[in-house]
């Protein structure tokens, strides 16, 4: 399985960025989305940022990547899935039964 992470850009043009989350430090191609300023987040899938993300959905997509990692562990994740608990589970819109 291939898991994208949420990175974001330090600097870069419409080939290349160097991205970072957290520590890790990345070259990555940006081909498929063109150039993106400072700051910008992205979804990157082996060194590649397929898309854009809005900060909200980087920073959702960040805990729950940090939650999986927490629970192998065996340290505290609930607060990670803030946006989970007290609700029942949905599917996407697109997987959802036509009426």
């Amino acid at each position: 399985m291939c898991l994208g992470l949420p990175m974001t850009v330090i600097e870069g043009d419409a080939v290349s960025a160097l991205c970072a989350r957290g520590s890790d430090l990345r070259r990555v191609s940006m081909l498929l989305i063109g150039q993106q300023p400072a700051g910008t987040s992205v979804l990157v899938h082996i060194d590649s940022a397929v898309r854009v993300l809005e900060p909200e959905e980087a920073r959702l997509i960040s805990e729950a990547i940090d939650g999986l990692a927490a629970a192998l562990e065996g340290r505290d994740f609930e607060h990670l899935f803030a946006d989970l608990i007290d609700r029942e589970p949905e599917l996407p819109p697109h997987l959802r039964p036509t009426a």
